[in-house]
């Protein structure tokens, strides 16, 4: 079914577009002439972010955070294992990725560790990479209430995550 599910909403797209007199072509110039500005504005964000990811890792402050929460996520049903993966989600993708493809090989794939840490990436979202992101163009300064609502949200989903691993 997916293998049609693309090509029939292209489709739709183009007939949609002609219903309404829409010419795609120049609709789709447009579109890409605005992307490069977008790009632009937002590229010291995502800059000021990656650095951030970096010296986390870097440093081995992520490390000695881990070792520090770990009774505190551990009496949440979080795995001790998962605590710089729970602490890097909100931050960088692409970094609990590569901690995922670590878990992966020290524990395996269909292990509780392992079905947690896919869970939990798969549930939870980059929280400041998605601030940074939206909020650089709709210019919100104070974000006092977003974040720890969406940290708040990012741990609860953790939380869920490993108790229905354990569930099932």
């Amino acid at each position: 079914m997916s293998i049609y599910l693309l090509p029939v909403l292209i489709l739709f797209t183009f007939v949609y577009a002609k219903m309404k007199n829409v010419n795609v072509y120049s609709s789709f110039i447009t579109g890409a002439k605005q992307s490069t500005g977008l790009v632009l504005s937002i590229f010291p964000y995502i800059v000021t972010i990656m650095i951030m990811v970096q010296f986390i890792k870097i440093s081995g402050l992520a490390s000695l955070l881990s070792q520090f929460v770990s009774p505190i996520f551990t009496a949440m049903g979080i795995p001790k294992e998962l605590c710089e993966l729970v602490l890097l989600k909100p931050f960088s993708g692409n970094g609990t990725l590569a901690i995922l493809n670590d878990l992966y090989s020290t524990y395996g794939v269909d292990s509780y560790i392992g079905r947690c840490a896919s869970v939990i990436v798969g549930s939870c979202d980059t929280v400041f990479y998605v601030t940074t992101l939206y909020c650089s163009q709709v210019k919100v300064k104070r974000l006092f209430y977003a974040i720890p609502v969406a940290l708040i949200a990012t741990l609860c989903g953790t939380i869920i995550s490993c108790l229905l691993c354990r569930i099932m």
